[in-house]
């Protein structure tokens, strides 16, 4: 851990300097963690609830982080945790199962305001649909945050070597998938 970010979290820890310091790490993250979350559940609106609750849960935690791991690889896995969360609770509420609902939030893209991107990239996040949910996190943290192969697995709990097969095969699938028209 880089000096400069054991001085930010000792920043975070203590009381006098907390507040100033948990508005300059939103600040610092929250348009990665929007990135990440975003790629998850797919939906602005649920996007943004699940950031917020993110940051809350950050917050109220800060005392149990454990500085052995980077700051931002905590961020990623509580972001990743609420929602993998989030979408479970939906689905549960609707009566449906979680593939079920991200496909339906993949499939209703192109009604998203807040989605951008050109057909290309609505049959890719289609496709990245169809992956299991690993391959799908892994996926996505790779290719759109480009996040490191270690940091991956410390946010899944994972092994590297597992990462890169799972990264492999959802590559491999995705590619089918365009194949497949």
């Amino acid at each position: 851990m880089q000096e400069n970010e054991k001085q930010f979290i000792n920043e975070l820890l203590s009381p006098k300097t907390q507040n100033q310091a948990f508005k300059k790490l939103i600040g610092l993250y929250k348009v990665q963690l929007y990135h990440h979350i975003r790629n998850i559940v797919l939906n602005h609106d649920d996007t943004d609830d699940v950031l917020q609750n993110t940051f809350i849960k950050v917050f109220s935690n800060l005392d149990s982080f454990n500085q052995e791991s980077k700051l931002s690889t905590w961020l990623y896995r509580i972001a990743t945790n609420e929602a993998l969360n989030h979408l479970n609770s939906k689905a549960r509420k609707n009566g449906l199962q979680t593939d079920e609902i991200t496909e339906s939030a993949a499939t209703n893209l192109h009604s998203d305001l807040y989605f951008d991107g050109d057909e290309v990239q609505r049959k890719l996040q289609q496709a990245i649909n169809t992956l299991p949910e690993k391959q799908k996190l892994v996926f996505n943290m790779k290719y759109f945050q480009d996040l490191k192969y270690e940091e991956i697995a410390q946010i899944l709990n994972t092994s590297v070597g597992g990462l890169k097969a799972s990264y492999h095969l959802a590559v491999k699938k995705i590619e089918t998938f365009f194949n497949s028209d």
